[in-house]
């Protein structure tokens, strides 16, 4: 039997797959689509968990099953934050493509490690950023359930409005949060749905600005980290030309 099929690389396949379905009810209508949403990634990122601790428990852990688990976590961030690009206004797409080249770049990183039978040093750093990342996710699938689709739509507006007229997403995000904490300190705390539409209206992108700053800072870290197997993939390769 090969040793590849076992249960927790069935778990990391099984989140892979997830994602075209997460996507499908993110561009529903319906709120309980919305709802479903959110239950299914945070199914895929407790199977994270659950699949690592049954790797190590029941010694079924594989080199495909290491270098699938944290490409399959990419894989869904990276899906996750794609969509919301087209869904929010908010969401840049210089943050996305940030988070993307980081990720694509630990990953080769990771494949030369491997070949050349080196090991890859891990960081705090990372696990702040991956706690980060699922954090900024689930925040924007929260704010997305719980602002209605006008609400959301005249959020949107505003963006689109402001980026039309030569503002920075930044500096229409910093304006509506400083028109929320006016509004709140001339005519006091604001009813529910006022105040979900207020932080609605900036702090996914500051929870997203933030997030793609820890992503960057724990890629450079992560590089500074693993510098003597970069030294040595380049020897290897300088080598390997002299020899031709």
């Amino acid at each position: 039997m090969n040793p590849n099929i076992n249960i927790p690389n069935t778990l990391t396949v099984l989140r892979v797959v997830s994602l075209p379905l997460f996507i499908w009810f993110l561009y529903q209508k319906e709120q309980a689509f919305h709802i479903a949403a959110l239950v299914l990634f945070s199914l895929a990122s407790l199977t994270d968990f659950v699949d690592g601790y049954i790797a190590r428990k029941y010694k079924q852990e594989t080199e495909f099953g290491k270098f699938l688990d944290p490409l399959a976590d990419k894989i869904i961030v990276v899906g996750c934050f794609t969509t919301f690009i087209f869904l929010h206004e908010q969401i840049e797409l210089w943050m996305v493509l940030l988070i993307v080249g980081r990720d694509m770049l630990i990953t080769t990183l990771r494949y030369l490690a491997i070949r050349l039978g080196q090991s890859i040093r891990t960081t705090m750093l990372g696990k702040v950023k991956t706690a980060f990342q699922m954090g900024a996710i689930i925040l924007i699938l929260v704010f997305f359930i719980l602002v209605s689709s006008k609400k959301r739509i005249i959020i949107n507006e505003v963006y689109q409005s402001g980026k039309a007229g030569g503002e920075t997403v930044f500096g229409i995000a910093s304006e509506n949060a400083l028109a929320f904490f006016q509004a709140w300190k001339e005519n006091g705390a604001p009813g529910w749905s006022d105040l979900v539409f207020g932080l609605g209206g900036f702090v996914p992108y500051f929870g997203m600005l933030i997030t793609t700053f820890i992503t960057v800072l724990s890629g450079i870290r992560y590089l500074v980290s693993n510098r003597e197997v970069i030294r040595f993939a380049s020897i290897r390769r300088a080598f390997g030309k002299n020899g031709n």
